[in-house]
């Protein structure tokens, strides 16, 4: 895969297997500089994996990786000076105010008191979260929490932050408060690699999207580009009785130039058109003319729901599968190389003070 000193995350045959099964096998990636990449696919896909690998958390089997200029493997400290993670879960104590979090965080990077309490300061006008700053993180709302998490992420104002699914189980409301904050982030010079289930997420921040499936991308382009794999623009009616039918499917073949699609359960027929008014037009004058009941009649652009079910075979809705265990899987590996890491840091505590003084 080609790289270039514009890209901030490169990800090259990455793969990484638990015991028996195989969670990333060959996964490539590009992001450059700058912008919001949106990792998409199913449970098990392997994207909590592969978010876990280019946050330096667990080690991959193969392959290469490289984050802010710096090997994932080789150099993992110069990684984490480049880099942010906000978990699934807001990783914030309630017990503490919003400031006080901040403030904590600060601290564990090393910032004396003052400029911790400057920097909380900051990145709560910068999130939002003034108002509330003295108040415990229990009574946020569900976006304040999680736009706090992500402050707390931004500490050292990092090059890349990865976000990993960072509006699961949020209300609406909710997830457009965190839309907004990765804009933000965005618009500061952060660049964003952001793995979710949500299609409209996707949609609506990414600039480019990745779809992984069983450990590998199987697609990488823009959101339109992706859309346009599927096919155009596609005219939907649906009539009031089976009865009916062939007549909608000859009206929409006549605008269409194929065979339309037919949905008998819920008597939808739809077929791809190129001139969106004049099919809708046409169609909806020659039903009018045979006295066909319309129940709906509409143009609908390609989704990324259309693309995922194109792609992987199955619907969002149909992505939960039994024995997929990628997130588990990458915790358990991640508290296995944070031990191996606390011991080797206390092991070098231990050789810098038997080390005799000069």
């Amino acid at each position: 895969m080609e790289a270039s000193s514009a890209d901030a995350v490169v990800a090259d045959g990455v793969q990484k297997r638990y015991g028996e099964k195989q969670a990333l096998a060959g996964f490539d990636l590009t992001v450059p500089y700058g912008t919001v990449y949106g990792l998409l696919g199913p449970n098990g896909a392997g994207k909590t994996t592969a978010v876990r690998i280019l946050s330096t958390l667990i080690r991959l089997d193969g392959g290469h990786a490289r984050v802010g200029g710096h090997d994932v493997m080789k150099e993992p400290v110069k990684v984490r000076r480049r880099i942010g993670l906000a978990g699934q879960y807001a990783a914030v104590d309630e017990v503490l105010t919003g400031r006080q979090n901040l403030e904590m965080f600060a601290r564990l990077f090393h910032l004396g008191s003052r400029r911790a309490r400057e920097r909380a300061a900051e990145l709560l006008e910068q999130f939002g979260l003034t108002e509330a700053a003295d108040k415990g993180a229990k009574e946020y709302s569900g976006g304040m929490r999680r736009r706090l998490d992500l402050a707390s992420s931004m500490i050292l104002a990092p090059d890349v932050l990865f976000m990993d699914e960072p509006t699961t189980g949020l209300d609406p409301r909710s997830r457009g408060e965190v839309w907004e904050a990765v804009r933000d982030l965005v618009a500061e010079g952060t660049t964003v690699l952001l793995t979710t289930q949500y299609l409209d997420e996707a949609d609506k921040l990414a600039d480019r999207i990745a779809v992984i499936d069983d450990g590998r991308t199987i697609a990488d382009d823009t959101p339109a580009a992706l859309k346009n794999t599927v096919g155009g623009d596609r005219i939907e009616v649906v009539v009031g009785s089976a009865e009916e039918i062939p007549d909608a499917v000859r009206a929409v073949a006549r605008v269409s130039g194929a065979d339309p699609a037919i949905d008998l359960e819920e008597l939808r027929v739809h077929g791809a058109v190129t001139d969106r008014v004049a099919a809708l037009t046409e169609v909806a004058r020659t039903l009018q003319d045979e006295g066909v009941t319309v129940d709906d009649i509409a143009l609908r652009r390609p989704t990324l729901d259309d693309v995922f079910l194109s792609l992987t075979g199955h619907t969002t809705a149909e992505q939960e599968r039994p024995g997929n265990t990628d997130s588990e899987d990458a915790k358990k590996d991640a508290k296995k190389e944070a031990k191996k890491d606390a011991k080797k840091d206390a092991r070098e505590e231990e050789r810098k003070e038997e080390a005799p003084v000069a």
